[in-house]
């Protein structure tokens, strides 16, 4: 197991690296102009002393190749320097977004906890919720707790979070006034108080969340159920005299979790990625809303960092998924 993970972290060198050239290359080539948001009063001749100051002046080759050299050589010495106390990376010049003249990745350790707090606890409530329901539906097949099961998976699956995310907002804020409809990103937990009112605006964009990924990780889990209770070795462990319990939670249970590990790890990158649309709608300042503005900017060094940061947890989080095969399935062996 150990010399197929070396393995794969080796291999994952050339594959991140050919994706940060085409994220490269496709921003470079879509349409938009950084200075367009330069008032029109600035001169031409400004505006060109501004290109050059971000570097757009400079060929193509020579401003991917700064990138990767402050992203893979830089960033890293200032978390060595951040732990540390070191001085490493001092007088280097660091990964600059165009729209706000600040370092990316400060920004980007700003808005995780924010995107961490909702998005994360909403995935979280989504597996605690998704597994027990789609191994009962499965045990007790076309009863009424399957079909009401499947009811509300097919509306989590058919209502997209923009038109749920208002729902809830006219119904709980507007309507009754339970919660609070806008998401307070400079609220600060130190009291009681202060962690009851938290609690009360993450209840609605965890809710919206939470149920599109309920009905998607219960639906996996019912059908991986389903394929593995009519197997040969179910009869044969019932046969042995093994509780139905015992049966059902360790012997169908562990094999049929392998698919659905794929699903949830992969699913585990977009918590970073952020529900861009949810983030939007309940004014969440997250990593998803931080992307949507990079984006309309025309901020290139924040997208690229971005897409870029996302396609790193997904290279990772298969790796995981790989791994975990082996622990869930005996039979699957690396080495």
């Amino acid at each position: 197991m150990l010399t197929f993970t070396i393995r794969r972290l080796v291999l994952a060198v050339p594959t991140l690296l050919f994706i940060s050239l085409v994220i490269f290359l496709l921003l470079e080539l879509a349409p938009g102009d950084p200075m367009a948001q330069v008032p029109l009063t600035v001169p031409p001749e400004v505006k060109e002393k501004m290109r050059e100051a971000l570097g757009l002046g400079q060929p193509m080759h020579i401003r991917f190749w700064k990138w990767i050299v402050q992203f893979f050589w830089i960033e890293p010495q200032v978390l060595i320097d951040h732990y540390f106390g070191t001085a490493f990376s001092e007088g280097k010049l660091r990964v600059i977004s165009w729209q706000t003249r600040s370092p990316v990745m400060d920004i980007v350790v700003q808005r995780i906890p924010q995107t961490l707090w909702v998005v994360g606890t909403a995935y979280l409530v989504a597996i605690i919720i998704a597994l027990p329901i789609g191994i009962y539906s499965a045990y007790r097949q076309y009863s009424w707790f399957d079909q009401l099961g499947t009811f509300v998976s097919m509306v989590g699956f058919s209502v997209p979070p923009f038109f749920s995310g208002v729902l809830v907002i006219v119904i709980f804020s507007v309507q009754l006034g339970w919660f609070p409809s806008i998401y307070d990103t400079t609220h600060v937990v130190n009291s009681w108080d202060s962690f009851v009112y938290q609690l009360k605006q993450m209840i609605m964009p965890v809710m919206v969340l939470a149920l599109q990924i309920t009905a998607q990780l219960s639906r996996f889990m019912r059908a991986s159920m389903l394929d593995n209770l009519n197997q040969d070795y179910v009869r044969t462990a019932r046969a042995k005299g093994l509780s139905e319990y015992v049966v059902v939670m360790v012997h169908v249970l562990r094999n049929s979790m392998i698919p659905v590990v794929t699903v949830i790890a992969l699913g585990i990158p977009s918590i970073f990625g952020g529900a861009i649309i949810t983030e939007q709608v309940f004014k969440v300042n997250g990593i998803g809303q931080l992307l949507i503005g990079a984006l309309q900017a025309n901020d290139l060094p924040m997208v690229q960092t971005l897409t870029f940061i996302f396609a790193v947890l997904i290279v990772l989080f298969n790796l995981i998924a790989d791994v975990l095969y082996g622990i869930l399935d005996p039979r699957i062996r690396y080495d």
